[in-house]
């Protein structure tokens, strides 16, 4: 089988994204870290601040909600599924949702007080040419923040699906395996070092959700939320031609829920224009 992938890791070319799907799957764990990037990159009330890979605008929501109607989110995304989806969720005046490469951002240079990204580097074809146009955007003397996914084994949620898709889809393997691309914190530092920000911070935080049942955690994948993953090869059960979702490693179960936790590294980055010193690496 192939996939013809759109623009962004979730949407095929051509395809619509399934907001109920993805907030499901993506937006329940990834708004249990949206508050820490928040804080790191300082968001206060009547901020301007830029959502990059916005996504169905999660972080954006939550930003909206700190910079109050005083302030303005602008939602950046190459996908226009996304911003659609976006959208048609944050219909307020706070909230702007503009097209726009990650990696060249086409906003004047110094137009942010705060420049976040939820999980969405470690999509970018360069993700330091993404930093570079995050420090450009940012005002002077500001902060910015970072959250991407953990090693595999350090985030079940993703990994364990990235995992089993892999070894059945080896030509997607590559793609799957993308969310954990900058697990690495050393790595972190130096593209944070080469894009020219100072006063680094890379921490590894972890949070723990659960789920009811095998089925709330397959049911949004089934539908559509990975678009490799929607477009396998189906039995006669609808069920994955590599054996029902039930053979697949699953979350762990505790007290009788489906429960996976997942560890991310949340980088923040301050006052633009000097080679940062990476600082409380886990």
């Amino acid at each position: 089988m192939s996939v013809q992938w759109g623009a962004g890791l979730h949407t095929s070319s051509g395809g619509r994204v399934d907001a109920a799907a993805y907030e499901q799957y993506i937006g329940r764990w990834s708004r249990l870290f949206v508050p820490a990037s928040l804080d790191a990159a300082e968001v206060g009330v009547g901020d301007r601040v830029l959502d990059v890979a916005t996504g169905s605008g999660e972080a954006a929501l939550m930003a909206m909600g700190v910079v109050g109607e005083t302030g303005l989110v602008v939602g950046a995304d190459v996908s226009s599924a996304m911003l659609t989806a976006a959208s048609t969720r944050l219909s307020s005046s706070s909230f702007l949702p503009v097209a726009t490469d990650g990696q060249t951002l086409a906003f004047r240079d110094a137009s942010f007080d705060a420049v976040i990204c939820q999980l969405g580097l470690m999509f970018f074809p360069d993700p330091t040419r993404g930093l570079a146009a995050a420090r450009r955007v940012l005002c002077p003397g500001r902060c910015a923040s970072v959250c991407v996914i953990s090693l595999p084994e350090r985030a079940p949620m993703w990994g364990v699906l990235a995992d089993t898709l892999s070894r059945y889809l080896p030509s997607q393997a590559r793609a799957m395996q993308l969310s954990f691309s900058l697990a690495d914190t050393a790595r972190l530092g130096h593209i944070f070092d080469i894009a020219g920000f100072r006063d680094v911070r890379v921490r590894s935080e972890t949070r723990e959700g659960s789920f009811e049942s095998f089925d709330e955690y397959w049911a949004p994948i089934e539908s559509g939320v990975w678009a490799v993953a929607a477009s396998l090869p189906r039995t006669s059960r609808n069920e994955p031609a590599f054996g029902s979702g039930r053979g697949v490693h699953a979350p762990r179960a505790i007290r009788g829920q489906w429960a996976a936790g997942d560890e991310r590294r949340n980088v923040d980055w301050e006052r633009p224009g000097v080679v940062p010193v990476p600082d409380g690496q886990t």
